[in-house]
């Protein structure tokens, strides 16, 4: 029997771009929960400088990204608009219908990450609700309404009481593994029954 995998995730994160990229590759979306955090507002609570605002780190997070694509044989173009805010997506995720849930993420995923596109502006969003047949009026209402704002701002604080620094991350069994790179060892231990 194999554990649920939690996935903390940002569309703005490039690296959960590609650990998502990993598991639809692996086949294995069916074990993983993604689960919406404001990763501006984690890093705030966690006191990390994200790299966007290290020039240095920066430059290394291009590279090393490219890299990883390239390795994985996973479309991947550095969005030239790096970063957006991604508040209004992230609320977005939360009000629309589960069963439409994986479609907005590999649409705003795609259209962030390997179609370059802006996806904070509002004609571009109008395309990957089109695409996901969600009501743009339905969808603007929800992402200003005071349950959603408060369940995003609680959701990405449980994640930093649960030790959540950064996008990706990985829970599963209590046992948290952060970064692309540690997909395989949260599949692995998905795997584990104690």
């Amino acid at each position: 029997m194999t554990s649920s995998i939690d996935f903390y995730f940002d569309f703005i994160s490039p690296y959960s771009y590609l650990a998502h990229k990993k598991i639809i590759n692996l086949n294995l979306r069916n074990i993983f929960n993604y689960r919406a955090i404001l990763l501006g507002g984690l890093h705030n609570l966690a006191k990390v400088t994200p790299p966007a605002f290290n020039e240095r780190k920066m430059k290394n997070m291009k590279e090393d990204c490219i890299l990883i694509a390239k390795k994985n044989k996973i479309q991947f173009e550095w969005n030239e608009k790096f970063p957006i805010n991604s508040l209004y997506l992230m609320r977005g995720f939360l009000i629309i219908d589960n069963n439409k849930k994986s479609k907005f993420i590999d649409l705003c995923f795609d259209a962030y990450w390997k179609d370059n596109m802006d996806i904070s502006i509002d004609k571009n969003i109008q395309k990957i609700l089109t695409d996901c047949e969600i009501n743009h009026d339905f969808y603007e209402k929800g992402i200003q309404n005071q349950k959603i704002k408060d369940k995003l701002k609680a959701l990405t604080t449980d994640a930093f009481k649960l030790n959540v620094f950064g996008a990706p991350t990985f829970l599963v069994n209590n046992k948290l593994f952060w970064g692309q790179d540690r997909l395989e060892y949260a599949i692995d231990e998905s795997k584990n029954q104690t």
